[in-house]
């Protein structure tokens, strides 16, 4: 009860702090006169970093708001907000629009984490119990949360500030760095982190040694920044960067180490049951925020289920977005395809990424964990992860690194393996088209809905040689968010990115 309660107390206090921390000049972040005590205080100060992450991720189910609805492969019924995002048109003053152009949640993260990583020290001195080895990978995870953070947040806006201490007398105004700059510091960190964090924990690792936090593996597995967490996210921020080199040769980490890591290939069937691959947390969550039952974790917001789901999985008429058939079909045109295909009387043979498909509106249900893993669809809380990568997005992306690279051969085992795993033939040019096309579509059917489609596009645009809609907006930085209004009117050094002026 004490360290739920410091849990609570750290996100409050440093979440309405940091929000002043590139705009106004704020008072003193950290006064608690218990804090930084002892061993409870360190765990409950990191475990609070972990949960400004997943807020910053899901409140107003930001991550799916990014990443998914601004592909506009979905269509929207009602929600004028979801269709100015789908249209591109993010000037617009519609529902959670103004939210969604802060990163004030972002910099929350970062706040804590300076914090965490310059006084962890006094736990340190003040708890015989708090070893050398347990503070190093501590801050090795508030490091990568903080690298984390700038990765995502570059992604969005671009260029943003780059703050790497805390002023315990408050926070200079802040200009925004060039975005190549934040990536580079944050490449660093990732690896500096990457080189502390253990394969798992409580497992007699070198790198972590005992039970961490006297907790057995089981408490932590899917739960912490692992190694391969830190290289499959190293891994992405190369992609983003176009620097395939590094890309294929962190992404090969990862699949190299699989077996150290405990790691898996997700099994098609695990998408029947509520208590399948998104339920709880897991240990193929590479990186992933869960959101567990068992801690009363779960919530009617912040899920991608609140967005998508609808009769006959619940009880609401109307999804807020949904697959259109001929968007699914255009999607899912193999007819072995495990995770969607039809019959000759275009009926479907699964039902395990759509249900409802020649109703109205067909029903994304891919994602669909609700409470701890009921089917009744009375209830409407749900408790899914939010997986940001996986074992198959590191297998997809280093296909795609080795396309860049002119490496086909490999790519297409790749590429096969996959597919085979889904039921699927081998890639044949003739019939899937050129190979880049066929891995960027084969990540948009295996990953739908986990939070990767606007980024993919953009990659694969950047990759292409013909001229696009998407391309234009690449070349003219378009594809970066606003910023809050308010966040520029507090905060004078700051710039609005130029195609939003």
């Amino acid at each position: 009860m004490k360290i739920n309660y410091i849990i609570l107390l750290l996100l409050t206090i440093l979440f309405g702090s940091c929000k002043k921390m590139l705009d106004v000049n704020s008072s003193r972040l950290v006064s608690e006169e218990n804090m930084w005590l002892n061993m409870e205080d360190s765990r409950a100060a990191l475990m609070g970093i972990y949960g400004l992450t997943k807020a910053a991720m899901n409140d107003h189910n930001a991550h799916w708001l990014y990443g998914e609805v601004r592909s506009g492969d979905y269509s929207i019924p009602l929600r004028q907000d979801l269709k100015a995002i789908s249209n591109n048109d993010l000037n617009a003053s519609f529902g959670v629009m103004n939210d969604l152009k802060s990163w004030r949640r972002w910099y929350a993260v970062i706040n804590a984490s300076n914090i965490f990583i310059e006084r962890i020290i006094e736990v340190k001195n003040n708890d015989p119990r708090y070893t050398n080895n347990n503070m190093e990978v501590d801050i090795a995870q508030a490091r990568f949360l903080r690298a984390f953070a700038y990765f995502y947040m570059v992604r969005i806006w671009g260029d943003v500030p780059l703050i790497t201490s805390s002023k315990e007398g408050g926070f200079e105004s802040k200009i925004r760095e060039n975005q190549e700059k934040v990536l580079a510091w944050a490449e660093l960190e990732l690896r500096a982190a990457a080189a502390m964090l253990p394969y798992k924990y409580s497992s007699n690792d070198e790198q972590q040694q005992g039970n961490y936090y006297n907790e057995a593996a089981s408490r932590w597995d899917g739960a912490l920044a692992r190694k391969l967490t830190a290289y499959a996210v190293l891994a992405h921020l190369s992609a983003w960067q176009a620097n395939y080199p590094d890309a294929a040769a962190y992404s090969k980490f990862v699949l190299d180490n699989q077996s150290r890591g405990s790691l898996s290939l997700l099994q098609t069937e695990n998408l029947q049951s509520p208590n399948g691959f998104f339920y709880d947390k897991n240990n193929n969550h590479l990186l992933a925020f869960g959101h567990v039952w068992a801690h009363v974790e779960g919530s009617f917001t912040g899920h991608i289920e609140e967005l998508t789901l609808a009769s006959p999985v619940v009880n609401k008429s109307t999804p807020d977005m949904y697959f259109p058939k001929d968007k699914i079909l255009s999607f899912f045109d193999e007819p072995t395809d495990q995770r969607f295909s039809i019959d000759t009387l275009g009926n479907p043979t699964t039902e395990y990424y759509f249900r409802n498909f020649n109703g109205q509106y067909p029903i994304f249900s891919k994602i669909k964990v609700i409470m701890g893993g009921v089917t009744d669809p009375s209830f409407r809380m749900y408790t899914s992860a939010t997986v940001f990568t996986r074992l198959e997005d590191m297998y997809l992306l280093r296909a795609e690194s080795l396309v860049a690279l002119g490496e086909q051969t490999e790519a297409i085992n790749i590429l096969n393996m996959l597919r085979e795993r889904r039921g699927l033939t081998n890639y044949s040019s003739q019939q899937h088209g050129e190979l880049l096309d066929a891995i960027f579509k084969e990540r948009n059917r295996e990953l739908m809905g986990e939070g990767h489609r606007w980024y993919d596009l953009i990659r694969q645009a950047k990759l292409k040689s013909e001229q696009s809609s998407l391309k234009q907006l690449i070349a003219e930085n378009g594809i970066f968010w606003p910023l809050a209004n308010n966040v520029l009117t507090e905060n004078k050094e700051l710039i609005q990115n130029e195609y939003w002026k």
